[in-house]
């Protein structure tokens, strides 16, 4: 346990770790996010340390994940588990997410064009409006969203996040990702561990749960935000390092 309360990393945990908000501390834009320096070399130490039982599991696209991580290619599930890949490098999940529908970007591009500082950032599997840089657009980008869901609540939900609103399929969530890579080595056998920190990471930890692990909130558990879960990964590095 470290002096936070917080429990320490243990050699038989399988990490799923959620980004924005998690690792990374929120941009102004999707496109501004700053990766700290030492980032990646703390999360390999941390990978060698499980035997490779480490996941991120993350609304990015698993490109953009890649870009951000690099040079790690991690397993995990991404578009908010939309997209699974195993610790082998196999993308798999894709083909039980129903595709959005073609109009949907071209619609909002319109409509985000009369609002200065609203972002409309497009994923391979859904979308999301940043209102963060226009505070007072949040009704009205919560409402654009929920036009272009009428006729696809079946296959689509509208998510809150991080001063934004984002379309994601109902199938796809961090939950999914748990359970699917757990079912395989390295991961299997393991208690798993999520720690994330938004609405729709809540479905990860209650997997983790379901498979005898548990939850970490950055909001409930690490007061200190991302810096302090970063902290907490490379203080566990430097006592395994030590021992």
């Amino acid at each position: 346990m470290t002096s936070s309360g917080i429990p320490a990393i243990e050699g038989n945990w399988a990490l799923f770790l959620d980004l924005d908000g998690t690792l990374l501390d929120i941009a102004p834009r999707p496109d501004a996010v700053f990766v700290p320096p030492g980032l990646t070399a703390t999360l390999a130490t941390v990978v060698r340390r499980l035997d490779g039982a480490l996941a991120i599991v993350t609304g990015r696209a698993r490109a953009v994940a890649d870009a951000l991580l690099a040079p790690l290619t991690l397993p995990g599930g991404f578009g908010h588990g939309a997209e699974l890949r195993d610790a082998a490098g196999r993308i798999a999940g894709v083909d039980a997410i129903p595709a959005m529908p073609a109009d949907w970007p071209a619609r909002l591009a319109a409509e985000v064009a009369a609002w200065p500082g609203v972002i409309l950032e497009i994923k391979p599997h859904g979308l999301s409006l940043h209102y963060r840089g226009a505070p007072q657009m949040q009704d009205a980008t919560r409402a654009a969203l929920l036009a272009l869901l009428r006729g696809h609540d079946d296959d689509f939900a509208l998510m809150p996040a991080h001063m934004a609103f984002e379309i994601r399929p109902r199938a796809a969530t961090k939950g999914r990702a748990v359970h699917a890579l757990m079912q395989a080595a390295p991961f299997r056998g393991r208690r798993p561990v999520f720690v994330g920190d938004d609405v729709t990471d809540e479905d990860g930890m209650a997997a983790a749960r379901d498979l005898g692990g548990f939850g970490l909130h950055v909001g409930r558990d690490f007061s200190g935000g991302p810096a302090e879960v970063r902290a907490w990964l490379m203080q566990r590095e430097a006592r395994h390092a030590a021992s």
